[in-house]
């Protein structure tokens, strides 16, 4: 195997081979100050030579057998656990992530390609035979093939295990692979494409081509040799991106606004750790992030009293040390849109608890209490370490609440009564709610995804297998 050494300042990996680039994107250091890394910048040509070998390398990767496709995905795994430090401290200076999360996402990816290599062993086809008048005795065979190529366009909060959770199905399931990353945090984007390059893949099978959406986000989406796009972002960048790419494949996460509801006779000493970790969990820039606590009115204070005390074991400092659990937002521009949010809910009359400032990038850990159901904050995606609990009258409130957001991907239930959890989940307007737990999506073993705004299909390493396949039926 060829091996390559990545250096991010001048290249991309197209058509098999590392390209360097007249223009770069330079990366802060969101541990400290400085630039972290400059990486390779690609423009409109370069794109479209990505689609080109792409487009060129799906014969062959059709052709290949399920074994074939498994080994790589174990070898990818392999590599990604080789460089696992090194990985790791790409993601806390170019996400700001605590080192203990950045692990734990490392670790996950490599487990994404694994989990990849042993879903698709157990792919098979169907066999079908005809029972409508004048089919009788038709047999068929249903038969699974790669769709072709698949554009992987991924977002900046998991820039290692969201790429995995996207490539490592598309290449298990056969398909050609144009990978796009954030260029908010490309650099672990970069790593990966390294150890992919050291997989014997199919020339053009797989391409990596960095750069700033608006100058090849479009001619990638839009170009007629993608068939299916898979994107996690925002919603408002994923529905430009089903405007622009037409009549193919979308497998889309994009925003999120989860609700927690609350019961009165809810475990308040499981509530309140499970609130506070959904919320600030990197900084609660996480789609899947409780985003509203909607809790009855008897144990509202009590609730919001309990959050205060977990919230404030929550130490923010050196994102390298151990203990540090929570560290900046991504720019200072997202953390005044936060406090934009936040000091919307304080004019409407909420009370500020605990938090309420920042200092460039860092913004505190904020609880709100007694949040007025018109604020803006219980209705739009904040991305930021604020928990704003609003006190309902019964769950009926709490409903209307929650299912009324144009965004539904996760939510979740806290309650003592089973019966009362189901009636709830089922009744929510959300891809996948938890009960008596904040919304987790794990490594992929449970498909996820959302509705309304929240996107399109399910993703999860079974379910993101089958949505890059096509089904072909034989008839005899």
């Amino acid at each position: 195997m060829a091996t390559h050494s990545v250096r991010y300042d001048e290249h991309l990996y197209v058509d098999g081979a590392w390209e360097s680039t007249p223009d770069h994107i330079s990366v802060p250091d969101r541990a400290q100050d400085g630039t972290f890394a400059r990486v390779a910048a690609a423009d409109a040509d370069d794109a479209r030579a990505a689609l080109r070998a792409a487009d060129r390398a799906k014969a062959a990767m059709s052709e290949t057998t399920i074994p074939e496709r498994a080994s790589w995905c174990e070898q990818i795994a392999d590599g990604i656990r080789d460089r696992a430090e090194e990985l790791a401290t790409i993601i806390v200076r170019e996400a700001g992530k605590p080192i203990s999360s950045a692990r734990g996402e490392v670790e996950s990816a490599a487990e994404r390609f694994d989990r990849a290599a042993s879903e698709i062993r157990h792919l098979h086809g169907e066999y079908r035979e005809g029972t409508t008048a004048g089919h009788e005795g038709w047999q068929a065979l249903v038969k699974h093939e790669p769709v072709g190529t698949v554009l992987c366009i991924t977002p900046y909060n998991y820039p290692l295990g969201t790429t995995a959770l996207q490539v490592a199905p598309a290449l298990a399931a056969g398909n050609s692979v144009v990978l796009t990353p954030s260029s908010k945090t490309p650099v672990s984007a970069a790593m990966l494409a390294d150890v992919i390059s050291e997989i014997e893949l199919p020339t053009g099978a797989f391409n990596f081509v960095p750069g700033h959406g608006s100058e090849i986000g479009d001619v990638l989406a839009g170009d007629d040799r993608v068939n299916t796009v898979a994107m996690t972002g925002s919603s408002g960048a994923g529905n430009h991106v089903a405007d622009v790419s037409g009549m193919v494949t979308l497998h889309m996460e994009l925003g999120g606004n989860a609700p927690a509801v609350v019961c009165s006779d809810a475990d308040l000493d499981e509530v309140a750790p499970a609130c506070a970790k959904g919320a600030l969990k990197y900084a609660g820039q996480r789609c899947s992030a409780v985003s509203r606590v909607l809790v009855e009115d008897s144990v509202h204070d009590e609730l919001v009293e309990m959050m205060a005390t977990e919230m404030a074991t929550w130490e923010a400092g050196d994102l390298f040390e151990e203990a540090t659990d929570i560290g900046p937002l991504i720019s200072e521009s997202q953390a005044e849109w936060v406090d934009e949010l936040v000091q919307d809910a304080l004019d409407r009359g909420a009370e500020l608890v605990c938090g309420g400032e920042y200092d460039g990038r860092m913004y505190e850990p904020t609880l709100l209490a007694d949040v007025p159901h018109d604020a803006r904050i219980i209705h739009e995606e904040q991305f930021g370490p604020v928990a704003p609990v609003a006190s309902v009258a019964d769950t009926d409130e709490a409903l209307a609440i929650a299912n009324g957001s144009d965004l539904g991907l996760d939510a979740c239930v806290f309650t003592a009564d089973y019966d009362r959890a189901l009636s709830i989940a089922d009744r929510l307007e959300a891809g996948a709610v938890r009960i008596n737990g904040p919304p987790s999506h794990g490594i992929g073993d449970i498909p996820f995804g959302g509705i309304k705004d929240s996107g399109i299909g399910r993703e999860g390493i079974d379910a993101s297998i089958h949505a890059m396949l096509r089904e072909k039926s034989v008839i005899l």
